[in-house]
C-alpha cells in the first residue's frame, strides 16, 4: 500500500527508467511542498523557479542511481535545500526581509484580517532573518512537519544538530515576533 504523501512505486519505477511523463507526475506530486520550502528559503520568485529547476533537473538525472535508503520526498527535498544554498553561496547574499514580508502580507492581505496580515508578514520577516541552516530546520520540522530524523536527511547533518538549530531559531522568532508586538 502506497502512503497518502508517496507517489506509486511503479511510476518510481518508470520514472527511473527516463520515463519523462512519469518524471512530470513525480514533479507535480511533491512541487507544492519543494516550492513552498524554496521560496521560504530564497524570499525571491524568479529564484526560487530558477532553483526549482535546477533541483529538477539533477533530480531527473541521478534519479536511476536513486537507492531509496531515504524516501523520495525526502531524496528531493534534500536536492531542493541543496540548490538553495548553492544558491546563496553564488549570490553572495541573504534573503531580503522586506521582500519576503511583502509577498506573504500581499498574498494575505485581502483574504484575512488585518491583524493576521500583520502577524504573518512579521513572521515571514523573522523568518528571512534567520540564518538559512535555522531556517531550513524551522521550515522542515514545523512547517512541514518532518520528523528530526527525516529533516537531519534532506539537511545532511546529525538530529541532534536539527534539535540545536531548531532551539536556536525558535528563540530568535519569539524574540523578533514579540519586538513586532511591541511595536
Amino acid at each position: 500500500m502506497v502512503r497518502r504523501d508517496e507517489v506509486a512505486p511503479e511510476v518510481l519505477e518508470r520514472a527511473r527508467r527516463g520515463d519523462e511523463r512519469a518524471f512530470t507526475d513525480l514533479v507535480r506530486h511533491y512541487d507544492h511542498r519543494l516550492r513552498a520550502l524554496a521560496f521560504r528559503l530564497l524570499g525571491d520568485r524568479a529564484a526560487m523557479d530558477d532553483v526549482l529547476q535546477d533541483a529538477y533537473v539533477k533530480a531527473f538525472r541521478a534519479l536511476p542511481a536513486f537507492r531509496e535508503e531515504a524516501g523520495l520526498g525526502t531524496w528531493l527535498y534534500r536536492i531542493t535545500y541543496r540548490a538553495c544554498v548553492d544558491h546563496h553561496r553564488r549570490e553572495g547574499r541573504h534573503v531580503s526581509e522586506a521582500a519576503a514580508g511583502a509577498d506573504l502580507a500581499a498574498r494575505g492581505a485581502g483574504a484575512e484580517p488585518a491583524a493576521t496580515a500583520v502577524a504573518r508578514a512579521d513572521l515571514a520577516r523573522a523568518l528571512a532573518a534567520l540564518p538559512v541552516d535555522q531556517r531550513a530546520a524551522v521550515l522542515l520540522v514545523d512547517a512541514e512537519g518532518l520528523d528530526y530524523d527525516t529533516a537531519a536527511d534532506v539537511l545532511g547533518v546529525a538530529a541532534g544538530t536539527v534539535a540545536s538549530r531548531l532551539s536556536r531559531a525558535r528563540a530568535a522568532l519569539r524574540v523578533a515576533l514579540s519586538e513586532g508586538e511591541s511595536r
